[in-house]
């Protein structure tokens, strides 16, 4: 069982995705929070495997309530998806550098939504294509993180090419298929890359490629 929080100042919202929600076997609300604040707290009380989070709300927005459950140790498998009208840029970036596994617009197929949030609660990535674009014209745009690229030294070969492949999007099943190898093997290589680099998750090997230049932006 999937168990997620929800998180969001309109009421009306979160009763929709409530509803949605409720209609899936593997998926259950744990609990409701109409600000940030609210969203952190039940975050460590009820320690769900997905927050979908609402970037603007009152007090504390969605951002930094992702912040600081990300920087809490005891909610290290709680995995923040951020939920928005607007596919901004600088939410998209703030998003992912604050700990967020993804980001998805309101307007997203219900069935998208749904998949979504498994797929997050897997631990993988979540960017639609039309944020990955954004993402990636973004950092294009920035200069080169000296930081993220001293990271590359802590990483072998094989290492800095499986994340070259997360970042691209690939999954470990497609990952260990490129390779010719298991994908117990490439559980390995990620696991080991997000620990030298101090990555929460997936999402955030995907901003170090990007912020290294590991990945070349078509």
């Amino acid at each position: 069982m999937i168990r997620v929080l929800l998180a969001d100042d309109q009421p009306l919202i979160r009763a929709g995705f409530r509803a949605l929600l409720d209609a899936e076997d593997d998926l259950e609300v744990v609990g409701e929070a109409g600000d940030g604040l609210r969203a952190a707290e039940l975050a460590a009380a009820h320690l769900p495997d997905v927050v979908l989070m609402d970037v603007q709300m009152p007090g504390l927005d969605g951002i930094e309530a992702t912040r600081r459950i990300a920087a809490d140790p005891r909610l290290a498998r709680v995995h923040v998806v951020i939920l928005t009208n607007y596919g901004l840029d600088e939410y998209v970036y703030d998003a992912l550098r604050a700990g967020a596994a993804g980001f998805m617009v309101k307007d997203t197929e219900p069935t998208d939504l749904l998949h979504g949030i498994r797929v997050a609660a897997r631990g993988d990535a979540l960017l639609s294509p039309a944020i990955t674009r954004r993402l990636i014209g973004q950092f294009v745009s920035r200069p080169l993180d000296g930081r993220a690229e001293a990271g590359l030294d802590e990483l072998t070969n094989r290492e800095r090419e499986v994340v070259a492949l997360v970042a691209g999007g690939l999954s470990n099943d497609e990952i260990a298929e490129h390779f010719v190898i298991s994908p117990v093997t490439v559980k390995t290589h990620v696991s080991r890359a997000m620990t030298k680099l101090r990555a929460r998750d997936r999402a955030q090997l995907v901003v170090f490629a990007y912020q290294a230049r590991l990945v070349t932006p078509p």
